[in-house]
């Protein structure tokens, strides 16, 4: 056993040894300083004894990999889940039908797209040279898309890809099977349409919720790209929502798109009808139009706004929708100021482009309960209307015979109007 003494002795030789390496080592490192520079000798010395930076920039590069593995594998699994519900929607037409008496092709009449923005449907193609006239022989004429909803043939698409009544359409499944298509119904409210092939045990899509989508958000569009690439895949953002847009197509007509969903993932001519997709591999929109003027500019539906009508399909084999009978603009503050109009809020009852638009539909349940050109619907039921909450969006959450109540303000005084709303018919 130690002494005392011996004790302090060892503590004393332990503090002198201490000092010396602490010198040593403090030297060694400031003349190394000295000489790489302090922006050096970090590095070298983490590198060496503490593992280094090269270890922490490699776990940083790793780690961003990671994330980018991780959401590509979302994405595949994401298309994986949702390409065998999305189909080719193949349009023909018999050759002499394409032409009028001048021998000209009708579907191209010279129309402009109004604000730039068309159908994301292929442009006709025109005869080949073996076509004449008068052959009676049909050819394929434009294509779009679709996605299966239920098991025994019901797909969903827009109006305007099956608008053509003298047109025959065939759908082309992912597995390359072939069917005879038929018109089943079409929404005169929304570019929406449903059509249905003779089919059973069909795998379907999983609709989503359009209502919790942010803008950044990660989306998928699948469709058949230039009537000719059948699932076609792009990824992009959803880079807004809300849109108010007005798509025409190469034949002239056109559609008002309320509440659109904006985003830069490519919509293809061809892509019309196709669905527009989240991470998980649900259905949120479906890929309407697309700009002419801009670059990745393409417009969506959204899929909370035409779930109504699937339901009414598969209840009644048709659309039954609630209608008020008005034609409006939303306003917002810059419309407000513009015109001068006391609140910046509520829908406009307005007239449309043509004469034969007009503002009240005659005959309407609007009709009926009083309301006029430039009244503005301020709520419904108590529900502000707004961006967030548009008019249509309102009227079609309640039911047929139902009564609402509006705050209409009118000719600058405001007041509570009862309308019972009724079945719209074509």
């Amino acid at each position: 056993m130690l002494e005392k003494k011996d004790i302090k002795k060892v503590f004393a030789i332990t503090i002198i040894v201490g000092f010396l390496f602490g010198g040593f080592a403090g030297g060694s490192l400031g003349v190394l300083g000295g000489v790489y520079g302090e922006s050096h000798i970090i590095p070298w010395f983490q590198d060496r004894f503490l593992g280094g930076t090269e270890n922490a920039e490699n776990d940083q590069a790793n780690e961003n990999k990671t994330q980018a593995v991780v959401e590509d594998s979302a994405t595949i699994e994401a298309v994986k889940k949702v390409s065998p519900s999305v189909v080719s929607i193949i349009i023909s037409k018999d050759l002499s039908k394409l032409y009028n008496s001048t021998g000209t092709n009708p579907f191209f009449p010279g129309f402009g797209f109004p604000f730039g923005f068309s159908f994301g449907s292929p442009a006709p193609t025109t005869p080949s040279e073996g076509g004449k006239p008068g052959e009676g022989n049909k050819q394929e004429i434009g294509g779009g898309t679709g996605f299966i909803i239920s098991e025994d043939g019901l797909i969903l698409t827009n109006k305007h890809v099956v608008s053509d009544k003298e047109a025959e359409y065939t759908v082309l499944t992912n597995d390359n099977q072939k069917y005879d298509a038929k018109v089943i119904a079409t929404d005169q409210f929304l570019d929406i349409a449903v059509i249905k092939i003779e089919a059973k045990g069909l795998p379907t899509v999983e609709l989503g919720d359009s209502d919790t989508i942010e803008l950044g958000q990660t989306v998928i569009a699948i469709g058949n790209a230039l009537g000719e690439y059948k699932n076609t895949v792009t990824k992009g953002v959803i880079s807004g929502v809300g849109r108010r847009v007005v798509a025409s197509d190469k034949s002239g007509g056109s559609e008002v798109i309320e509440e659109a969903i904006q985003t830069d993932a490519a919509i293809n001519p061809g892509n019309s009808g196709g669905p527009l997709v989240n991470l998980a591999g649900q259905v949120i929109g479906i890929n309407t139009a697309v700009s002419g003027e801009g670059q990745l500019i393409g417009f969506t539906i959204p899929i909370n706004v035409a779930k109504q009508a699937i339901e009414s399909v598969k209840t009644n084999g048709k659309i039954v929708r609630p209608w008020l009978g008005v034609r409006y603009i939303l306003l917002d503050e810059t419309i407000a100021k513009n015109n001068h109009i006391e609140v910046s809020y509520g829908a406009l009852v307005v007239r449309g482009k043509v004469d034969t638009d007009l503002a009240i539909i005659p005959g309407s349940p609007a009709d009926k309960a009083g309301l006029v050109e430039n009244d503005i619907i301020l709520e419904i039921n108590g529900q502000k209307i707004d961006g967030e909450h548009p008019l249509a969006n309102e009227i079609a959450k309640h039911k047929i015979g139902e009564e609402i109540e509006l705050k209409v303000l009118s000719k600058g005084k405001e007041k509570m109007v009862k309308v019972s709303l009724e079945e719209f018919k074509e």
